[in-house]
């Protein structure tokens, strides 16, 4: 069975991890993460959420002007998000909160964004099921996100280490974000791999009320 962590688990293994985690995921924009947030952000209109928001790497790539609300988990990852924000001299409101619990009204924002964060989640359907809630009917969900290669050899291998893996940070990288994302009921409208078949850039819109 794999690794599940409770949001207080993620909590704390975030804001153990808020100082240093910027230098990680470095080792990300220089394959190439830099420019698939760019180019997807651009795709953002109106007044945005992120959710999962970390340290505030996706901000800079946000079409100036927009409206921005950013949650997280982890007040540690939150304070780094604020200085950034600060530096980029963008207005963010910031609030912590838990993805499958967003305390938001039904339909109120125009984009929802998850950057590299559905891996995280200990009930990912659950947490983008509420994008898709707070998420106006004809808006925008976008994704950023890794999972499970296509390319079997480079899948076996990340299923053979996928629990050692989450240890860390709670980390699943063996998911099926496109998968997740249709198991939550949304219409996705684009999608495509990159980077050994590991990382998607799925747009999609939500789907009716229930």
């Amino acid at each position: 069975m794999a690794v599940v962590f409770t949001p207080g688990e993620i909590r704390q293994k975030y804001d153990q991890a808020a100082a240093w985690y910027d230098r990680v995921e470095g080792i990300l924009e220089i394959l190439g993460i830099g420019r698939l947030r760019r180019e997807l952000l651009r795709r953002a209109p109106g007044e945005a959420l992120e959710v999962a928001a970390g340290t505030g790497k996706s901000f800079q790539h946000y079409p100036r002007m927009r409206r921005i609300t950013a949650v997280d988990l982890s007040p540690g990852m939150l304070r780094v998000a604020r200085r950034r924000a600060s530096r980029l001299k963008l207005e963010v409101a910031f609030l912590g909160a838990d993805a499958e619990a967003l305390p938001f009204p039904d339909r109120r924002f125009d984009t929802v964004v998850s950057c590299l964060s559905v891996c995280t989640f200990p009930d990912p359907v659950a947490a983008l099921r509420e994008m898709a809630r707070v998420c106006r009917a004809d808006g925008r969900m976008l994704f950023l996100e890794h999972g499970r290669s296509d390319r079997e050899r480079i899948g076996r291998w990340q299923d053979r280490h996928a629990d050692g893996h989450a240890r860390h940070l709670g980390c699943h990288w063996n998911r099926a974000p496109l998968d997740l994302v249709r198991q939550a009921g949304v219409t996705v409208t684009v999608a495509r791999r990159t980077l050994w078949g590991i990382f998607h850039v799925i747009e999609a819109r939500p789907g009716p009320r229930p």
